[in-house]
């Protein structure tokens, strides 16, 4: 039941939140101190937790707050680290692919097909580097484990198929397309929020809008945003997993953040687009833009790589010459040109690499690091979102070793997320399909909220009141941002946004 803190329950809300902070109390002493609530630090949280550690999670905004919200919501094989030579990571990525497709996140996850059409502009060099890699890819899912029911092998396709994929790529010169399968979120947002919780279940103390200064390898303070309320508390250790802000925590870290960008388009203006539309960036050999169908009945178009010197802002923005950049190399397959008026909403997210040298950042290892710096904070920081669960395994093994914490074996390969669910389970679920992606084996829970609150957010909108007041009971979200813009994905386009705001202010009153 939501608001009982008991070892074993996931619901998070303001009540537990309350109660949490009050028993966590001044001078308290804990086992692991993680600062950060992404994808990492909430994956930092689970191991921990898992192993029998004393954790805290405290996270100055709400969970997914930063990077871990602007990702291209995908579950990367790492194609693209061979192209470089990074086998290592390539591996590591299939590897923690198929633990989140098979084990962990099945309902937040599915295959997506990808889909290279083969126009006059993709010249047999090129065709010849994109099926190697394809194929390479395939070598990749097998060397992880990962059956072909889950993740089919790649393939030539004939024209008729590549434009059911992907119905507005241009039909003159097309000879066919070149198809691979990948790994797709329903939401990274979301995915921070299970796990999240599923740190809870597992003992975990998670704290959003909780700040933490004055941070040593053994102690902090602890400010909650809301009242004012200061403590300190004591910890064996401390793990900064604070994204692009690492080296505000931590000063002996020096990131080079690199910026990636998407646009946000009504799924009407792609077609009917089911699969990942892959164009390759003119002059690479390793990169491409793709779009590809997503929540609420839209398209995200991206990824951009611009190094982004200077301060980190809390929510970064496009660039005008990132907008120009993704449209015209989109054009370059379509059968009708994209422009600026079809655009409903961008966003751009930070990626927090470590600064390695001359490299451009969209050359640089998304390797991941841990650090422990002269106070004795550890720090994991690089990586990208589809490792994160190792992230976290190798971030608490430094601290289990740095601190000699007396913690069991990782657990978190086989370790399932609240919710999840597949097979003959999940289609036994009664609940729509599109509340079974969202929130798989408790689809139903969220159907048993007030009768009264099936119905739209907004008119025309895919979520409902209930939604938003299982967000509000179960999943932790204290004001209408964390509605609008993490727990759904309404807030990527403006107008969405405005419309939903009376609902998402109405689920607190």
């Amino acid at each position: 039941m939501a608001g009982n803190s008991t070892r074993g329950d996931s619901a998070l809300n303001a009540a537990r939140r309350q109660r949490e902070l009050r028993a966590l109390g001044d001078g308290t002493t804990v086992d692991v101190l993680v600062i950060g609530g992404g994808i990492t630090g909430a994956g930092v949280a689970l191991d921990a937790a898992a192993r029998g550690l004393r954790t805290v999670l405290v996270e100055k905004h709400d969970f997914a707050f930063g990077t871990s919200r602007w990702s291209s919501k995908l579950v990367h094989g790492g194609l693209r680290y061979l192209a470089s030579g990074g086998v290592g990571i390539a591996h590591e990525s299939a590897v923690e692919r198929d633990i989140l497709l098979t084990r962990t996140a099945p309902h937040l996850t599915r295959a997506l097909p990808q889909v290279v059409p083969l126009l006059p502009s993709i010249g047999a060099a090129q065709k010849v580097l994109v099926r190697t890699g394809f194929v390479a890819g395939d070598v990749l899912r097998r060397a992880a484990g990962t059956p072909a029911s889950v993740l089919p092998r790649s393939r030539r396709i004939a024209a008729a198929e590549a434009l059911r994929l992907a119905p507005t790529v241009r039909r003159a010169g097309l000879r066919g397309g070149l198809l691979a399968w990948d790994g797709q979120l329903v939401d990274d947002a979301r995915l921070v929020v299970g796990i999240a919780r599923t740190a809870a279940r597992e003992g975990a103390t998670v704290l959003t809008r909780v700040e933490a200064t004055k941070v040593t390898g053994a102690s902090a303070t602890l400010t909650d945003t809301l009242t004012g309320e200061t403590l300190d508390v004591t910890a064996r250790s401390v793990i900064n997993a604070a994204g692009v802000w690492a080296d505000q925590v931590d000063s002996s870290i020096e990131l080079r953040p690199s910026r990636g960008t998407h646009l946000v388009f009504d799924a009407a203006a792609f077609g009917g687009l089911t699969a990942s539309l892959t164009v390759p960036i003119p002059g690479s050999t390793s990169r491409f833009i793709f779009a590809f169908p997503a929540a609420h009945n839209r398209v995200y178009l991206g990824l951009t790589d611009e190094e982004a010197p200077g301060p980190v802002p809390d929510v970064p923005h496009a660039t005008d010459g990132e907008i120009d950049f993704l449209l015209d190399t989109v054009n370059t397959v379509l059968r009708e040109p994209l422009s600026r008026s079809d655009i409903r909403g961008t966003f751009a997210g930070l990626r927090p690499l470590l600064r390695t040298g001359g490299d451009s950042t969209a050359d640089i290892s998304r390797e991941h690091a841990v650090l422990t710096s002269p106070t004795g904070v550890i720090t994991v920081v690089g990586g990208k979102l589809t490792t994160y669960r190792k992230m976290a395994e190798d971030a608490v093994d430094a601290a289990v070793a740095h601190a000699h914490l007396p913690a069991a074996p990782c657990r978190t390969r086989t370790l399932p997320l609240v919710g999840a669910v597949s097979g003959a389970a999940r289609d036994a679920i009664a609940a729509p399909p599109r509340l079974v992606e969202r929130y798989g084996s408790e689809a139903t829970t969220v159907l048993d909220q007030h009768p009264g609150l099936a119905v739209e957010v907004a008119p025309g909108m895919d979520v409902t009141a209930a939604e938003f007041a299982f967000a509000v009971e179960y999943e932790g979200a204290l004001d209408e941002s964390d509605l609008l813009d993490r727990r759904t994905r309404i807030g990527l386009v403006p107008e969405d946004r405005k419309a939903a705001e009376p609902a998402a202010r109405a689920a607190f009153e």
